[in-house]
């Protein structure tokens, strides 16, 4: 009998061992993370250049991953990659990362794991006839990145919605176009385009130019700071990966830090790292700027999803922006 009770007591003990284990379960030994072009990116530079991430996942407990930093453009590559299993971590900008989280509900659910930094977007014109969004005509045509579905295209639509209480009345002047073609486009001036929507460091190239002047600002719009680009990725990935995303979101903010206290150094690491032909004072100057702040914390989130609801982009809005990320980030002084 005592020895049936202890076989009894050990093949317990060996079914709890193995459950614990299962539950502690080692957490993946792989990160991918893409990442578009441009100085909205710069906390993920400087968490690779540093080894941020892996320092934390260290002082967590966990192996740190192995890290592949991808470069991929558009919010449409992002989301097959991350979709189809080929990516962990997307990168876009804030407005169609929601209008993926609503898409994917009852798929892939995707879900913030945070942002990136808070960043105005600029309007700016040629055009010395154009003071405000009243001033555009039919010979005007708007560059962005891409119509209706981007980031400065719903801005725009919010702008208009103010303006006018017709949400989509400048759609049709607005033209797909990479933010470098447009850039050179504007400071040309014989081109159809004449203004142009745009994010660091692009529009403080073009403000530069005394044939350029600004039209619109986005904090304007959104009556605040809000957040520009965002990192992403899959609920089910998230969930099965707690420490990783707790050591990626802490390299993000030690990298924010740093960022802050060293802006000249930071400008050196973005040119070196982006090949950027950019003057480093020029590059220190945008980092320095009051309305650029690199912070994890989501801005604006709740404003943006709510028009996007209002407006059909998207079914329904959350009910709260910490809806719109990883439960980790609802600590944080978001909106």
């Amino acid at each position: 009998m005592i020895a049936s009770k202890s076989i009894y007591a050990a093949a317990l003990a060996l079914v709890m061992a193995t459950g614990a284990a299962n539950v502690a379960r080692a957490e993946t030994d792989q990160l991918r993370i893409a990442q578009q072009f441009g100085i909205a990116y710069l906390p993920l530079i400087v968490a690779s250049e540093k080894g941020l991430i892996e320092q934390e996942a260290k002082a967590l407990g966990i192996t740190p991953p192995k890290i592949e930093w991808l470069r991929l453009s558009g919010a449409a590559a992002m989301n097959e990659a991350l979709i189809s299993g080929g990516l962990d971590f997307a990168t876009a900008g804030i407005t169609p990362m929601i209008l993926t989280w609503d898409k994917t509900r009852t798929t892939a659910k995707i879900i913030g794991v945070a942002a990136l930094g808070s960043m105005a977007n600029i309007l700016t014109t040629n055009n010395p006839n154009i003071k405000t969004l009243a001033d555009f005509t039919e010979k005007d045509r708007i560059a962005l990145p891409s119509v209706k579905v981007g980031f400065q295209p719903i801005v725009l639509q919010m702008a208009a919605d103010k303006a006018f209480g017709k949400y989509d009345k400048l759609d049709e002047l607005t033209v797909s176009m990479p933010h470098p073609d447009a850039t050179a486009q504007i400071l040309s001036g014989h081109s159809e385009i004449t203004a142009h929507f745009t994010s660091p460091p692009f529009s403080q190239q073009q403000l530069a130019s005394s044939k350029v002047h600004q039209v619109l600002n986005s904090y304007d719009v959104l009556g605040g700071p809000h957040t520009f680009n965002v990192v992403y990725s899959t609920t089910k990935f998230v969930n099965d990966n707690p420490k990783t995303i707790q050591a990626f979101v802490r390299g993000l903010d030690r990298a924010n830090e740093w960022i802050k206290a060293n802006p000249k150094d930071a400008a050196a690491l973005y040119i070196k790292a982006e090949g950027s032909k950019l003057a480093p004072d020029f590059v220190e100057g945008i980092i320095r700027d009051k309305d650029v702040n690199f912070t994890t914390a989501p801005e604006g989130a709740q404003k943006f999803a709510d028009f996007e609801a209002k407006v059909g982009l998207i079914k329904q809005a959350p009910a709260s922006w910490r809806d719109l990320f990883w439960s980790g980030l609802g600590e944080k002084p978001g909106s």
